[in-house]
């Protein structure tokens, strides 16, 4: 249900964090505390929420370099490999959690991506009048058939909305696969996705460029209002 990783040799080892995520919890203060129990027994602690809402917590950190909230990628210094709390010498605690937030055996994931860190997603043809297979993002491939518009978008793991092109306006953000965003109807224009990198072709036209962030401004959405899309890809 966890790992224990010693120093290499005797240099002051810092600790990274596994993948790309938000600080959830953490604890400082803590000091060397041999037979302690409970949060306590982790001493100076972090745990960080990935995208696919799994968990990593690295305990017994001499110091903690992060604060609750922030937003962190994979490789950033999350502290420093010590004793603290429920220690015997320095080394880093490891564990990985489910979203259940249960334990779960780490070690094979200590050179590979958690699960389910992969993105697929699928989207509504609006003239064959269904859904087309999911598409995985670690591939070449893209959602939609080229001259078809759709009208519906359906992303694993990922916070997204459309722009309802016959509306002339946003609908309301969805989160994961089993909602959509959309109303398998109408085409949609504009696309929007939080914590992805993503890109648009315009229907009778060509792939727009990548996007990276979701806000207001004319580089915060993928899309060309009025004009239909009839594929996406997302990376």
């Amino acid at each position: 249900k966890a790992v224990d990783l010693v120093k290499y040799k005797n240099k002051t080892c810092y600790v990274i964090a596994h993948s790309k995520g938000a600080v959830v919890w953490l604890q400082t203060g803590q000091k060397h505390n041999p037979g302690s129990s409970g949060n306590a027994s982790y001493g100076n602690a972090v745990k960080l929420k990935h995208e696919d809402g799994y968990y990593t917590l690295y305990a017994h950190l001499k110091n903690v370099k992060v604060k609750k909230g922030q937003h962190i990628n994979e490789g950033q210094i999350l502290g420093y490999m010590g004793d603290t709390g429920n220690a015997y010498g320095d080394h880093l605690h490891f564990e990985i959690r489910n979203e259940k937030d249960e334990r779960i055996n780490p070690t094979p994931y200590l050179n590979k991506d958690l699960p389910n860190s992969t993105l697929k997603y699928q989207v509504y043809d609006n003239n064959k009048n269904k859904w087309l297979p999911k598409v995985n993002s670690n591939s070449s491939s893209y959602a939609g058939n080229y001259g078809n518009s759709i009208s519906g978008v359906r992303i694993n793991n990922k916070t997204y909305r459309v722009h309802d092109k016959v509306k002339n306006k946003w609908l309301p953000f969805v989160t994961g696969d089993k909602n959509y965003a959309g109303n398998l109807s109408n085409d949609i224009d504009g696309l929007q996705v939080k914590d992805c990198r993503y890109r648009v072709h315009l229907k009778g036209k060509n792939w727009l460029g990548w996007v990276n962030k979701v806000d207001n401004s004319k580089d915060g959405y993928a899309g060309i209002y009025k004009n239909s899309i009839d594929a996406i890809e997302l990376k």
